[in-house]
């Protein structure tokens, strides 16, 4: 197995969130996390963070059940859009291209292999902030939002999958995904994967499904950047009502220091307080952790704060669906 060598994908674009309580998953992202509302369209809503650089990074769109719409990435090149679309219809998992999303040129939609839909794409639309919205700073595309406690920027994404190995060797081939860090389990399957494009340590992740059910989302994070916030947030989710997972506290892998949540609708939100590590490193050796080792288990999964993750973890994906029995 290896990657693409010229990476398709540049970067994580947007995410779209399907809620069953629209108002309430609204009032959650701007009014908690301090989003900006940029567009309504149908019924989606279009925000985006105050250093996100596109006009949006979520599309919120209403829907009877919570989870995952899409995943957008941006490709590395104009030409890589078609290059891109080409590998993937070889694979079998293409569905086709598409125009006419705000905010973006032509698309090409696809899925993983559990089924998680996705696009690639090039042409994207950069935010023009209104005047009473632009900042001193030129390289802060708005003002640092009043509200709540703002997040910064889209992370990362990570889907529930039935089988780690084929989702990772689909990112790699295909996307030009390098993988970061990767846990192996006592049956020696693979548990998870975290890999990136970019120097960071993850902007994907594919995690096993306790429940074996697969194409769902575990979550989708956005940045603070301080640690500090993640405390602010979790006093607000308290005063609110708005329901801590786990956290604040600091995974081993990736090293990312952490808070989950639920929004309103029922997905998952990871908060990042801190930006794990940066890899620069051309020949990266994947780190690995044997979680059937007891010291790799632990200090893999949470070495500050509870002793360990709620079982809802590890088995809580939207769709929230009954496990088909076998």
């Amino acid at each position: 197995m290896g990657e693409a060598q010229v990476p398709v994908v540049a970067q994580l674009a947007h995410v779209e969130l399907l809620t069953p309580k629209p108002v309430e998953s609204l009032w959650f992202f701007t009014e908690v996390l301090g989003m900006t509302e940029v567009a309504r369209e149908g019924q989606s809503v279009y925000l985006r963070a105050y250093e996100d650089w596109y006009l949006y990074t979520l599309k919120l769109t209403e829907a009877p059940d919570a989870g995952l719409g899409h995943v957008a990435w941006r490709v590395s090149a104009p030409e890589l859009l078609q290059a891109g679309a080409e590998e993937i219809e070889r694979r079998g998992l293409g569905l086709g291209w598409s125009e006419g999303e705000l905010g973006q040129g032509a698309s090409f939609r696809f899925q993983m292999p559990d089924g998680h839909r996705m696009e690639l794409v090039w042409e994207l639309e950069y935010y023009q902030a209104p005047e009473e919205q632009r900042s001193p700073l030129k390289n802060r595309p708005q003002r640092r939002p009043l509200r709540g406690v703002p997040v910064r920027r889209l992370d990362h994404v990570n889907c529930f999958v039935s089988q780690v190995e084929p989702h990772e060797a689909f990112l790699r081939e295909a996307l030009g995904f390098k993988l970061r860090e990767t846990k192996i389990g006592g049956d020696r399957q693979k548990v998870g994967s975290w890999l990136s494009v970019s120097p960071m340590v993850h902007e994907i992740a594919v995690m096993r499904d306790g429940t074996g059910q697969g194409n769902r989302l575990h979550h989708v994070a956005y940045w603070h950047g301080y640690p500090q916030h993640l405390y602010d947030v979790a006093e607000l989710c308290m005063d609110w009502g708005v329901r801590i997972e786990a956290g604040p506290g600091k995974h081993g892998t990736t090293q990312a220091f952490f808070l989950y949540l639920f929004e309103p609708g029922g997905n998952r939100v990871e908060l990042f307080g801190d930006a794990g590590y940066l890899i620069f490193d051309p020949d990266w050796k994947t780190v690995v952790w044997d979680v059937a080792n007891e010291s790799d288990l632990y200090h893999s999964t949470i070495w500050i704060g509870a002793p360990t993750m709620p079982e809802s973890f590890y088995t809580y994906g939207t769709p929230e669906r009954v496990p088909v029995v076998k």
